[in-house]
This record gives C-alpha cells, structure tokens and sequence, in this order.
C-alpha cells in the first residue's frame, strides 16, 4: 500500500499542520534561498520578485540543476523569471548542480561563501514548496546553524493548506514529505528546526 493514501486521524492532520506546515514571521533579510522545483517555478519566482520589491532581502541564491525533460536547470529557469519580474541579475547568486534539498545546501554555501562571506550573512529567508514545508530550513540548519532563519512557502493549490488532506495531490505530496522527516533526522541529513 502507497503510505500517502493511509488513513489519517484528525490527531495527525494537526500534528502536520502544526510541526510542518511552519509560518514564521518575516522581517528584511540579508539572503533569500530559492530551492529549485519542478513544480509552481514560476509562482516561486514571482514570490520572490514580491519579496524584492517589498524590501525583504539584500541578496538571493537560486539553487537547482537540470531535471529530467529539461534542458535548462532550475536555477536558470527560475532567475531569469525573477530578473524578469524586476530583481537585479547581478542580486542573483546561482548553484546549477543541486537535485535535491541537501546539495542544494551543500553546493550553495560554498557560491555564497566565495560572493558574500558566511560570516556576514545573519539571516536567511528559505522559499520554497508548501508540502516541503520545514524541511528547507531544517537542511540549512544542519549546515549552516549560525544563521537566523525563516520559512516562507507557496503553492498553487485552491484547497487551503490546513485543509491538505483533502486534495488527493496535496496530501500525496504532503504525507511523502512529511514521512521523510524523522529518517532524514536520524541519517544526519537535516537537524531540528525551530530547536526546542
């Protein structure tokens, strides 16, 4: 049996909603992280054009290489949507390697490393999909626990996100993320965020 389409108690619907559906307050910061997808780019790109123009961050990273029925990678597709929505290119740090959320950390901090200096960044806002939700900041926190960060995420789902579980879609992609975590942790590939 698929274990996203398990039965799901009312009990963990509000566990997920509650430890992974994560919202946390933004304030201006000094990097914006934008994970590669397939999925929503264009939204995603949009996201972060909004979040330049309303002052949010200073810099920008977009991580992600070429998937499979592309010939462009992530990081291409996605800058070139931001630069065209407004944000400077030359604002637009890229990783055109990364295929997953961990070497999309690993292949980023060195580029930022080199452009900005770890040391000077204090905060980071992670953008990414809705069903992935904290997993982004919990990579980065396992590599990079110095910095502040926050979660903002998007998707272009009609159905509201507390009510994910009723979308056959939304809860496929919620539940497979969400079943990753606690491997994840004991694998050492993310660590606890926000830490307790």
């Amino acid at each position: 049996m698929d274990p996203t389409t398990r039965p799901l108690a009312a009990d963990e619907i509000a566990e997920i909603n509650r430890r992974h559906l994560i919202e946390t307050p933004l304030v201006p910061a000094d990097l914006l992280f934008v994970f590669g997808t397939r999925e929503d780019d264009m939204l995603r790109a949009d996201t972060a054009a909004r979040l330049w123009r309303e002052g949010y961050f200073r810099w920008s990273i977009v991580s992600g290489g070429v998937t499979p029925g592309s010939e462009q990678s992530e990081c291409t597709l996605i800058k070139t949507a931001m630069v065209n929505a407004g944000v400077p290119a030359e604002l637009v740090l890229e990783e055109h390697r990364a295929m997953n959320t961990g070497e999309n950390v690993i292949f980023s901090l060195p580029i930022i490393d080199a452009a900005l200096g770890l040391a000077n960044i204090r905060n980071v806002i992670c953008l990414g999909n809705t069903w992935t939700a904290r997993r982004y900041p919990m990579t980065l926190h396992r590599h990079w626990p110095e910095v502040e960060k926050m979660l903002l995420t998007v998707d272009s789902f009609a159905t509201p996100r507390a009510l994910w579980h009723t979308d056959a879609e939304f809860r496929r992609r919620m539940l497979h993320e969400w079943d990753k975590i606690e491997p994840y942790k004991a694998k050492g590939f993310i660590a606890e965020w926000p830490e307790a």
